[in-house]
């Protein structure tokens, strides 16, 4: 457990030069930018490695069909019950019935993806990369993941009205799908970290000029093409027998070198510390009311003309005290939990009741997909409120990930 201690740690720091960095240098807005860059780089090199090592089994169709439903009750269950604590508890009660729907089912699509990245890093650091709870866990946080980028389509659709840019999304996660399952395990490309990094960084570069280009044709619609997948599907299709050697006459994958291992660990290690950066401030969460004003005017048109309408700024957060604030993210840390309890309901042919508990604790963890989904919400002018303690929750789980795994070690009685 050292290494998922060290992870923590990361990660923790991580979190803390977050808050305390940019209150003491200025230019750190500009620095931003370029840790995004790099924690997608380093999920990149994690999820090439997640796919390589993944195996489908092309006969057992239908099971994948219902890993996918199952995934999706662990994505919707979190997602609905902080929506309706978002609509019923946080919104202030000047908000129209409609638009605070809208706004917290935004919103609460934070609690929906696991942090596949976080997870994979810290489950192979406790040793249960072995695991039959290891391998359902991949899939179900690969798919719920998948799950959360379809379902913001039309979520963001609903409030900036159909855009082209939005479907192209979707058009190459389908193609990608397709990628992973006709060619699988066929392309005679290298796996060792030195390739893996390069792949890492043409896949982080394209996405990045897909969003570029995005904003350059519409500046209120960027095209977000997470890392995630592509990284993934890259890796499923990389041959393993073109990544075969000889070591100590005896035919061993490319990744069992201790060098690639050491490469790997050190890399989720700058990852984590990534991830952490990567968080918004939470005071800086309040805009100013004017820009406010003009992302809700250009993109909603809705209810921001200085009136006695005004929900977005004018809302509890600014007269809402710590400890209440703090009582609303640990409720709606727990909702968010409790919803990834599902998958412990399932796979009673497969697994005991320990190693399906543990499958649903290894999905508690949020992270880098939860952010988008935040920052994106933020973008809309998604009420302060609702996206300060949707913030903290998504950090408090991001503390908690250690105790998780943890938690999962103890139920499967691995020492």
């Amino acid at each position: 457990m050292k290494k998922v201690y060290i992870l923590s740690a990361l990660l923790l720091i991580g979190l803390a030069g977050s808050q305390i960095l940019p209150v003491f240098f200025g230019f750190y807005e500009n620095v931003s930018h370029i840790i995004k860059l790099g924690t997608m780089i380093c999920l990149a090199f994690i999820m090439i490695h997640v796919g390589y090592e993944f195996e489908i089994e092309k006969n057992k169709v239908r099971q994948y069909g219902k890993d996918y439903l199952i995934a999706c009750t662990a994505a919707t269950f979190p997602w609905l019950f902080v929506a309706i604590y978002f609509v019923v508890v946080l919104m202030p009660e000047s908000t129209p019935t409609g638009e605070a729907w809208i706004q917290s089912l935004l919103a609460a699509r934070f609690a929906a993806p696991t942090s596949a990245g976080v997870l994979f890093s810290m489950l192979t650091a406790a040793g249960l990369a072995t695991t039959w709870m290891f391998k359902k866990t991949r899939i179900l946080a690969i798919f719920d993941d998948l799950d959360t980028v379809i379902l913001m389509i039309p979520l963001q659709m609903i409030i900036i009205g159909f855009k082209v840019q939005l479907l192209f999304i979707l058009v190459v996660m389908f193609i990608l799908v397709w990628l992973a399952w006709k060619y699988m395990d066929r392309i005679n490309i290298s796996i060792r970290w030195k390739n893996v990094l390069m792949y890492s960084l043409l896949i982080a570069a394209v996405a990045e000029v897909v969003y570029f280009t995005s904003k350059i044709i519409d500046q209120t619609v960027s095209v977000h093409l997470e890392v995630l997948l592509p990284a993934f599907v890259l890796g499923t299709m990389i041959s393993k027998r073109h990544n075969k050697i000889n070591i100590n006459n005896k035919e061993e994958d490319i990744l069992e070198l201790k060098s690639e291992r050491k490469v790997s660990y050190v890399l989720s290690a700058v990852f984590m510390v990534l991830v952490g950066l990567s968080m918004p401030m939470i005071e800086g969460i309040a805009f100013e009311k004017s820009i406010v004003e003009k992302v809700d005017a250009e993109i909603t048109g809705a209810y921001l003309s200085g009136g006695s309408e005004d929900f977005s700024m004018e809302t509890t957060a600014d007269k809402m005290n710590w400890g209440i604030l703090l009582l609303h993210v640990l409720i709606v840390t727990l909702l968010s939990n409790i919803g990834k309890i599902m998958p412990a309901f399932f796979y009673r042919d497969e697994a005991s009741w320990r190693e399906r508990l543990a499958v649903a604790i290894a999905m508690f963890p949020r992270g880098e997909v939860g952010a988008g989904v935040l920052i994106i919400s933020m973008s809309y002018g998604i009420s302060r409120t609702i996206v300060s303690v949707s913030m903290l929750s998504l950090a408090l789980n991001l503390l908690l990930t250690g105790l998780f795994i943890i938690i999962v070690k103890r139920l499967l009685k691995i020492s």
